[in-house]
């Protein structure tokens, strides 16, 4: 019995290795949890188009829209973990344990193995061209002069926004006024307007308004500054501490993905966002090619679901 236990162990083991030196083999399923043409979409599109053509097969992009992501990361997480079905997601994935405790069929950090992100989109702190601030310390003293008075708007309760408003407020001691939009767009409109103060807002959903002077950027989210906006410093230069807020895009798979395949779709993701075309794309959309890969993912995906997990039972949030 133990010989015939060994034998049957040694062909599956020689099957899994043959299968991942073979990989892919056949058209790869690349779930995005967004409507078409979104930034999220737009990414995976891109990246969809680089592998198929560095592995020799077609990624296929499968939109799968609804109940914020749940419904592409359920699909993913209950898929074979034989690389052939993926997701392609974005910050908000690691935002869904924080508001559906307990109410999803999937647990978003370990039911996934992270491979790749391959873009990142800064949160940046914009004001009305009519606040009376010009720097980032300027907003945190009129912030402490007038507690509750400042206000700051986001896409809507638990939207990164929101989380990001909230990891600021909270490390400075600040005291916002957090005013939830439904959607991104009417907070642009607002703050230009004069009727909203301020915005955590992702860089792509501002920069034409930032470059076209409608609106000033304070400082930038990011440990480091945004080629796309070389002059605003970060929020550490601004003297607001280690303060990081990126949103990211990126590669992950049903956990348990086999290390071959794991290795192979790194690299390609690494590649992606190493090469001219994906940084020229990223660009037009308000995003920095970005590559952290494996170990390093996997542990900034468990960090920041255990963050905002915090932040959410501290305000009490819950999605509908």
């Amino acid at each position: 019995m133990a010989k015939a236990l060994a034998a049957t162990l040694s062909i599956a083991s020689g099957v899994c290795l043959a299968q991942a030196g073979a990989y892919p083999a056949k058209p790869v399923k690349l779930v995005v949890g967004f409507a078409a043409g979104g930034p999220t979409d737009v990414v995976a599109r891109a990246f969809a188009e680089h592998a198929s053509r560095v592995l020799g097969q077609p990624f296929v992009v499968d939109n799968k829209p609804g109940a914020n992501t749940i419904l592409a990361a359920q699909a993913v997480a209950g898929a074979p973990a034989d690389g052939y079905t993926l997701l392609f997601g974005a910050t908000n994935h690691t935002m869904i344990p924080a508001l559906y405790s307990g109410r999803v069929k999937f647990d978003a950090v370990k039911s996934f193995r992270p491979l790749c992100t391959v873009a990142s989109s800064p949160t940046v702190l914009v004001v009305a061209p009519s606040l009376p601030v010009k720097t980032l310390a300027d907003y945190q003293a009129k912030a402490r002069a007038e507690p509750g008075r400042v206000t700051a708007g986001t896409a809507g309760v638990g939207s990164s926004g929101h989380f990001a408003t909230e990891m600021f407020a909270r490390a400075q001691g600040l005291q916002l006024n957090h005013v939830p939009y439904k959607g991104a767009a009417p907070v642009v409109t607002d703050l230009m307007g004069g009727q909203l103060d301020s915005s955590f807002a992702t860089l792509g959903s501002v920069l034409p308004q930032i470059r076209s002077g409608k609106l000033a950027a304070l400082a930038v989210a990011s440990p480091k500054r945004s080629t796309l906006l070389p002059d605003v410093p970060t929020f550490a230069e601004s003297g607001g501490g280690n303060y990081s807020a990126d949103a990211w895009y990126g590669l992950l798979a049903p956990a348990g993905l086999p290390e071959p395949i794991a290795q192979a779709l790194e690299r390609t993701a690494a590649d992606f966002a190493k090469s001219a075309s994906a940084v020229d794309k990223l660009r037009g959309l308000g995003l920095d090619a970005e590559s952290v890969c494996g170990n390093a993912f996997a542990s900034r995906v468990a960090r920041e679901a255990t963050t905002y997990g915090q932040i959410a039972k501290a305000l009490d949030l819950k999605a509908d």
